[in-house]
């Protein structure tokens, strides 16, 4: 079986109703059928592990999980969705933050996330606010920040950013002082969880105010590193960044078929990284994968998450 998550950036169409942008250059000529309660997807060979998801925001009963209600962000101006947690089967050693992509929301991931053989884990699924997104038109859709392209390469929305990074931070800030705490996500939700990690080692989002938590992984499926321009610099500020640079453990893994969050940009963020001093980084690649998850890139998932946080599996 196929456990595949198709890509997000691709149900913000449907979800919508949007068949044809002008401003969307590398749109994949296969649609997927949308069915309200249920996922279905034209991938050959491919089976949804997402089932009798409520996109329009019904509720959801996961057996050992549990549904939050939305929240704005510090700041007010973002007000973010529902959150759906996973609790741990067994004893609880690590906390992650999962982050969806475009248009997607987080009870989808957190479905999968359930599945996977990482009793130790407590998953923690947000769902980005609805804002205007510049790559629709301007047309809302659920976004962690603005974009205009999904390279890296257009405005950085530091504000979005922040907030989404801020409310990453709040979400694990509750959690108890032993657990080790980690951040992840699939496409701009890896996008999202790069920018917590380099908000955590400079200490500080872009607007200058302290980010106070510690991460102890970053995890980034299909994704890019946004805001990068000035990082470089802000690393070599202090010896003690540096440290910390040096010290995150990072997974990125980028499918070479991806035609909506292109190879090359998430390589290139993984090589743009790795030669400003983010020493402790692993780039997992996939010869066919597209813009979705398949068995191969989350058993490397597990596997990492395993040996960097020193799980016991118990």
């Amino acid at each position: 079986m196929y456990f595949c998550l198709q890509s997000s950036f691709l149900l913000a169409f449907i979800i919508h109703g949007l068949l044809i942008f002008s401003t969307i250059s590398n749109f994949p000529a296969a649609m997927i059928p949308f069915q309200k309660g249920n996922l279905l997807a034209a991938v050959p060979k491919c089976r949804w592990v997402v089932k009798n998801c409520a996109l329009a925001g019904g509720n959801m009963s996961l057996g050992s999980s549990s549904l939050v209600s939305g929240a704005k962000s510090s700041g007010g101006a973002f007000e973010f969705g529902r959150t759906h947690v996973v609790r741990p089967k067994g004893k609880h050693q690590a906390t992650i933050v999962w982050l969806h992509g475009l248009g997607d929301n987080g009870a989808s991931w957190s479905q999968l996330l359930e599945t996977l053989p990482l009793p130790n884990i407590k998953w923690i699924c947000p769902t980005a606010p609805v804002r205007p997104v510049s790559i629709f038109g301007g047309f809302p859709s659920n976004a962690w920040f603005d974009v205009g392209d999904l390279s890296g390469d257009g405005p950085d929305d530091v504000e979005g950013m922040d907030a989404s990074a801020a409310h990453v931070a709040k979400l694990l800030s509750t959690e108890p002082a032993d657990i080790k705490l980690g951040v992840g996500g699939f496409s701009m939700g890896a996008a999202t969880a790069l920018y917590s990690g380099t908000c955590s080692v400079l200490g500080r989002y872009g607007n200058g105010n302290p980010y106070e938590v510690n991460l102890s992984a970053v995890v980034g499926l299909s994704g890019w590193l946004p805001s990068s321009r000035n990082l470089k610099n802000k690393i070599e500020e202090s010896e003690e960044v540096a440290r910390r640079t040096a010290s995150l453990p990072i997974l990125l893994c980028h499918g070479k078929g991806d035609d909506v969050v292109l190879f090359k940009h998430g390589e290139r963020s993984a090589e743009f990284l790795t030669s400003n001093r983010f020493q402790n980084l692993t780039f997992k690649t996939y010869s066919s994968l597209g813009h979705y998850t398949i068995p191969e890139e989350m058993d490397d998932v597990c596997n990492w998450l395993k040996s960097n946080l020193e799980l016991d599996g118990k």
